[in-house]
């Protein structure tokens, strides 16, 4: 298969179908309407509160993700338009410390959630994370309390809150705003969870289902709403925007 064949079909695979990950710039592109992305609080960077320490300190780990993405951290986030309707947009990007959560990431999501709800339109993320990021510790898990806490109050405004659960959306993001969405949606194939397959056999010591933790064992079992393509994303996003009158 030809890379060029791969990324011209939104980077996913045209035999198989399967979606790969992919960076959040590359979402946004894939989202929204031309040169409609305004990003705010792109210059928010990770503190060291425990100054922690492993085969490399943090802030040198948080250097190296910045050199290797181009971002600043694991989620952007600004104002924009899918298919002309006025969106808060938030993506995670997965290749920034698998889109772990720490004190910016809870920011940013938070500050965008409070901006949706002052602006009363629709916020929409697109969750892809492996949790919390350790190197924070505390920190990292107060975020998700904090997150919760802004969708809270966008739902009692009677905002739209639209969540895009892409591979993988794991541990305490799962745990926290990506799924207190009006509608979650999920692309194929997608990991969908809590602690993953591995630790939660060692623990019950039982086999899990066939496919436990895809977005489709998810969809079968009412997690999710709807599984959506890719190349669907943006005319879903608008539709539902349309139907909740927003």
């Amino acid at each position: 298969m030809y890379q060029k064949a791969v990324e011209e079909n939104l980077h996913v695979c045209p035999e198989c179908g399967f979606h790969h990950r992919i960076p959040a710039r590359t979402r946004v592109r894939q989202l929204v309407d031309p040169d409609t992305f305004e990003e705010f609080l792109p210059d928010l960077v990770s503190a060291d509160p425990l100054k922690f320490r492993e085969r490399v300190k943090y802030r040198d780990r948080v250097r190296e993700a910045q050199e290797a993405t181009g971002e600043s951290e694991a989620v952007i986030v600004g104002k924009t338009f899918i298919r002309g309707r006025p969106v808060i947009l938030a993506v995670m990007d997965p290749f920034f410390i698998m889109a772990s959560m720490g004190a910016v990431v809870g920011e940013k999501i938070t500050s965008a959630i409070e901006r949706a709800t002052d602006e009363n339109i629709p916020f929409v993320v697109v969750t892809a994370s492996g949790g919390a990021r350790m190197q924070e510790g505390m920190v990292s898990l107060m975020q998700m309390a904090k997150t919760a806490a802004a969708v809270a109050r966008l739902d009692d405004a009677g905002g739209l809150y639209i969540v895009v659960m892409t591979d993988p959306t794991t541990a305490g993001v799962a745990a926290s705003f990506a799924s207190l969405g009006d509608i979650h949606l999920a692309e194929p194939g997608a990991m969908i969870g809590f602690a993953g397959p591995r630790v939660i056999e060692n623990t019950i010591k039982a086999k899990l289902p066939k496919g436990f933790q895809s977005a489709e064992f998810m969809l079968e079992h009412g997690f999710v709403d709807r599984i959506v393509p890719r190349r669907n994303l943006r005319t879903e996003i608008a539709r539902i925007i349309d139907y909740a009158g927003k």
